[in-house]
């Protein structure tokens, strides 16, 4: 959804990318390789306030759960739910629900139940530090995100079916690029390369569903509340 971000970033929204794990430990990567190719795609989506009036700057954190080895746990999930409560955030997408990746699911599972566990009162919730720079974050004050969104990482080979798509036109080069910034995750390594073809092809084919050039598809298990049938894309 790297387009998605862009975009929000652009329209003055607060974004935080909270990278659960490091990615680590990958053929041609290292902690310190994947923490600078981090630092470049987080830059690459970045808004350009000349540009942009009113633009926001992303923020990134780094969670530190073990890569390969995530699990569905209370500890897990107080953690996700102490960054929630840190950033108030009331909007949280999360990877969709079905997929091949066990990493994948269990990040779903332990985001579901974190959206559940921020609201809660006289529980101790840990105060966030992100692990990419050392600093530390104050908790806020309990909160239930208005909105639990699933975005598609899917590892399984079937087509997604989603609630809403996004238009990324004016954002899907920035979205490439900052897959690119990944260098020895999808440009050194052969055969990842088709991985950007095939989801710029995605872009196209989702964008095609609601009438422009690019688009990102999204999932959610709750009706999205309209003010005014203007806004439906299309119109």
């Amino acid at each position: 959804m790297g387009g998605a971000i862009a975009r929000f970033a652009q329209q003055g929204h607060d974004v935080l990318l909270l990278d659960v794990t490091n990615g680590e430990p990958t053929p041609l990567g290292s902690p310190e390789i994947r923490a600078k190719e981090t630092a470049a795609a987080t830059a690459v989506l970045s808004p350009d306030p000349s540009k942009h009036p009113g633009a926001r700057p992303i923020e990134r954190w780094l969670l530190g759960l073990p890569n390969r080895f995530v699990e569905h746990t209370l500890e897990a999930r107080h953690a996700v739910a102490g960054v929630i409560r840190a950033w108030q955030a009331e909007i949280v997408f999360t990877p969709y629900f079905e997929d091949a990746h066990p990493d994948h699911r269990a990040v779903t599972r332990i985001v579901e139940d974190a959206r559940f566990d921020a609201k809660l009162t006289k529980i101790d919730m840990p105060a966030p530090i992100d692990k990419w720079t050392g600093r530390g974050f104050p908790l806020g004050d309990p909160i239930y995100p208005r909105w639990l969104f699933y975005y598609y990482a899917t590892h399984l080979r079937w087509v997604a079916d989603p609630s809403f798509v996004i238009d990324i036109s004016e954002q899907i080069e920035t979205k490439i690029n900052a897959i690119r910034a990944y260098h020895t995750q999808f440009v050194l390594p052969e055969k990842n390369r088709k991985v950007v073809e095939w989801v710029e092809a995605s872009a196209t084919y989702f964008g095609s569903r609601i009438g422009v050039a690019s688009g990102e598809a999204f999932f959610t298990k709750e009706p999205v509340g309209l003010g005014s049938i203007d806004a439906l894309s299309g119109l």
